[in-house]
């Protein structure tokens, strides 16, 4: 596992992470959640070994980041925020160095430098200095470093960062394949990569952890979950319908959209109106473009408890 106890890193009066404990298995991509200056990317750094806390410990498959640096850098791969890399260098040149560092050679070098860039699509590129690369292929160039020696540890500092949707999809898809025998920790202020690929979240601000719960945990807190929102067609009763739904029982309230069409309806207490308001809405023949049930919106969820925190 990895584990952090009471870590903390001041940078004179500035705590920029305080007294965070937390551990993640193998099997478990941890969405590492926070605004901009939250703390995310200096954990990372201080779990990587770039920079020393200023309390507390953490460690990497037993091994102390502070104690046993070395031991715990050969069990993690890391892709640092931005992707770093010698821009005059191209991608297999870059990942045999890497490989070299990580003590591969020969077949065995040339076999995983081959296996990380086709993994990551970079062969077309392989030969072409990484400065020229767009900011998608350098993302793309730090991470098959970071997987290069197949490591037990993964920690990805925003590793779809600047990549296309297509590009974004092969990555999340790459993570999941990976995330069977491994520990993978994603930072990201991007919701939708926690929704898509973690099965755990931890929200961080202002240095401390407000929230470490599953992500469908994390929905469940929202005030849309079990929420109907429907839309009308232009020639639809937009104040007729919500009066209407007002009248439902278990609906505590409606709230109608600037657009003059759509409108969202709250329940009470989480319970299920969605038959209801369906079964109104045939009875009553509104003129419907859609009629949809709301599982809950991580953003909002995220908003709520970072905002709180800074109030």
């Amino acid at each position: 596992m990895i584990k952090a106890e009471g870590l903390t890193k001041q940078y004179g009066a500035l705590t920029a992470v305080d007294q965070i404990s937390f551990k993640v298995e193998p099997g478990e991509v941890l969405g590492f959640l926070g605004p901009n200056g939250a703390g995310k990317s200096t954990t990372m750094r201080m779990f990587a070994g770039f920079v020393p806390p200023t309390a507390g410990s953490a460690e990497i498959c037993g091994h102390s980041v502070i104690t046993d640096a070395l031991a715990a850098k050969a069990k993690l791969g890391y892709l640092p925020e931005g992707a770093p890399a010698y821009g005059e260098m191209r991608p297999r040149e870059f990942l045999e160095f890497a490989a070299a560092i990580r003590g591969f050679s020969g077949d065995e070098q040339r076999t995983r430098v081959g296996d990380a860039l086709e993994r990551l699509n970079l062969t077309k590129v392989q030969n072409q200095s990484i400065e020229t690369l767009s900011k998608g292929f350098k993302r793309r160039v730090g991470l098959a470093q970071a997987i290069l020696h197949d490591p037990p540890v993964l920690i990805l500092d925003e590793p779809t960062d600047g990549l296309d949707p297509n590009q974004k999809h092969e990555v999340r898809q790459l993570i999941a394949d990976m995330s069977a025998n491994k520990i993978i920790v994603i930072s990201t202020h991007i919701l939708e990569e926690v929704d898509a690929v973690c099965n755990r979240a931890i929200i961080i601000a202002n240095g401390r952890i407000l929230a470490d719960e599953t992500p469908e945990t994390l929905i469940y807190r929202s005030r849309y979950h079990n929420a109907v929102t429907l839309r009308l067609s232009r020639d639809g009763d937009l104040a007729a319908v919500a009066a209407d739904i007002r009248a439902v029982p278990s609906v505590d309230h409606v709230e109608i959209a600037n657009d003059g069409r759509s409108l969202t309806a709250f329940p009470d207490d989480n319970e299920m109106i969605l038959t209801q308001i369906g079964d109104l809405a045939g009875a009553k023949n509104w003129p419907l473009e859609q009629l949809q049930l709301e599982s809950g919106r991580l953003d909002e969820v995220f908003r709520t408890i970072t905002s709180a925190e800074a109030a």
